[in-house]
């Protein structure tokens, strides 16, 4: 099993998009996949159908009240599950905290290794408490950058930070989300990492508020559809690499 984070430092860069999208890549390959949501504003839970009242709260499988498996859901897409998220996840910073175990996600993503070849987190902004339980605990981490000198310091700024931090941190992989050709600023950005991978700003994109769906489940065609297979088999093609 592999662990897959989508992680930014600050919130509307395309990250639950990205996440969505990928997680549906990995299902299209026949990967048995989760998409674990761990952010209170559960958007990845709301586009992928599963907003409805749940049994118990997202908070209760950290607390080790009920087991992961308890909360997960199928989805409308063969091949892909969901742990959704809710709004007690708020208190999952102060959680960890007072926790003290720093391995605690670590340890619950292991207790799922027999049942899923990928699991997708959609992670919460910042840099946290709950960023550095992803950190420890993911295979790799891939991180949206809006292709802007603002965007790229912050991104450089977190890069700094988990090379700095104490302990194992999984290794990042850097996108540019929301690319917009037309834009001179993101052109030269986008010019100054030619490796990157990059995502188009694009309507079909967008659309999937509408559709409640992945991009490649409504317009395969897309550059959207496109540009999120691409990235997931270059990650694919990653974890294949030895370590």
């Amino acid at each position: 099993m592999a662990t897959i984070a989508i992680y930014s430092l600050k919130g509307g860069v395309g990250k639950t998009s990205l996440a969505v999208n990928l997680a549906h890549a990995a299902a299209l390959t026949r990967r048995r996949t989760l998409l674990w949501d761990l952010d209170p504003q559960a958007a990845s839970t709301w586009l992928l159908g599963a907003d409805g009242p749940a049994a118990d709260p997202a908070e209760a499988v950290f607390a080790r009240a009920v087991p992961p498996e308890r909360l997960i859901r199928p989805t409308a897409i063969d091949g892909l599950d969901l742990l959704p998220a809710d709004a007690s996840l708020r208190r999952l910073d102060t959680f960890f905290g007072a926790l003290g175990k720093r391995k605690r996600l670590l340890r619950l993503l292991n207790e799922l290794d027999q049942r899923y070849d990928r699991i997708i987190l959609d992670c919460p902004p910042g840099l946290t408490e709950t960023s550095e339980q992803v950190a420890r605990a993911a295979t790799l981490i891939v991180a949206p950058v809006i292709p802007s000198p603002l965007a790229r310091r912050a991104f450089d700024d977190v890069v700094a930070h988990f090379a700095t931090a104490p302990g194992r941190h999984a290794p990042i992989l850097p996108v540019f989300s929301m690319v917009d050709r037309r834009r001179a600023l993101h052109l030269a950005t986008i010019d100054a990492a030619p490796d990157w991978p990059r995502i188009p700003m694009a309507s079909a994109v967008e659309q999937m508020t509408l559709h409640r769906a992945p991009v490649a489940a409504f317009a395969p065609g897309s550059a959207g559809a496109q540009a999120f297979a691409a990235i997931w088999t270059g990650i694919e093609r990653r974890l294949a690499q030895p370590t």
